[in-house]
């Protein structure tokens, strides 16, 4: 190998391993922000803390509901209702805006639903329903990976119905 190729090829390597300082601003200049990136950014990959429900989006609803599954004979199908007795959300509706479905929140991302209903007792908000309607073994699948990570982060158990006999 020629020794000049060779004397040039360690100046390059050099010249891309040194660390440099940052580049100069002139005292008369003020420096420039970055120019945003037009591509996507990445997705996150930190984890969510907990896992939340919520009927205004970033906002958490505390109290936990009762939650029953149906799921079709074939397993093709299934539908999960949610019942919040009393929840915090109709004290803080007006603070904050109004309920436009309900979301479920976890690090996989968002599952959410519109069939949300409130239901009044002698003209005074008294609970809300919200059924979350999975039409495929992916989705139950999905909603059931949610539901263990929600039961675990709220010491929550689940009970299958009894069957009569």
């Amino acid at each position: 190998m020629d020794l000049s190729l060779l004397s040039s090829l360690f100046s390059l390597l050099s010249f891309f391993s040194t660390p440099r300082p940052p580049p100069r601003i002139p005292k008369n200049q003020t420096p420039v922000a970055p120019r945003p990136s037009l591509r996507p950014a990445r997705p996150s990959t930190t984890a969510v803390d907990a896992t939340s429900l919520q009927f205004i989006k970033g906002v958490v609803e505390p109290s936990v509901p009762d939650v029953s599954l149906t799921r079709s004979r074939d397993g093709s199908s299934g539908v999960a209702t949610f019942v919040f007795t009393s929840p915090s959300i109709f004290d803080a509706s007006s603070d904050v805006g109004d309920i436009t479905g309900l979301y479920l929140v976890d690090d996989e991302g968002t599952l959410s639903t519109v069939d949300v209903s409130a239901k009044f007792v002698n003209g005074k908000p008294d609970r809300i329903e919200a059924k979350y309607f999975m039409r495929s073994e992916f989705e139950w699948n999905r909603f059931l990976r949610f539901m263990e990570r929600y039961a675990e982060d709220n010491e929550l158990g689940f009970a299958k119905k009894q069957q009569d006999e």
